[in-house]
C-alpha cells in the first residue's frame, strides 16, 4: 500500500545524493562513463525524466546496483504521482 500523503523520491534524487555526490562524480562524468548524452543524466537528476529500462541497466552496472533497484524507484514515484483523486468501488461478480 502506498502512503497517500507522501510522494516517494524521484530516482534522480537518489542518483545525485546517494551515488554521484558521495563518489565525487559529476553528471558529465557519469554520462560519458555509461555512454549517454549528458542531457539524459541531467534530466533524470532534475526529476524531469524517468529512468528507462535501458538506463536502469547502465546505472546498475556502473554503480554496483541492480536494474530492479532503479526501476522500483521509478515505478513507486510514478504510481504515487498518478494516484486517482477518486476511489473506485471493487468490481463484484453479479451472477
Amino acid at each position: 500500500m502506498h502512503p497517500k500523503n507522501r510522494i516517494p523520491v524521484h530516482p534522480g534524487e537518489v542518483l545525485l545524493h546517494e551515488f554521484l555526490e558521495p563518489l565525487g562524480v559529476t553528471q558529465k562524468e557519469l554520462a560519458e562513463h555509461i555512454g549517454v548524452p549528458i542531457q539524459r543524466v541531467n534530466e533524470i537528476v532534475r526529476g524531469r525524466r524517468g529512468v528507462s529500462s535501458e538506463t536502469a541497466w547502465l546505472l546498475a552496472e556502473a554503480l554496483g546496483t541492480t536494474p530492479e533497484f532503479w526501476m522500483n524507484l521509478q515505478v513507486q514515484h510514478g504510481l504515487a504521482l498518478s494516484r486517482p483523486k477518486r476511489g473506485i468501488k471493487r468490481l463484484r461478480r453479479t451472477a
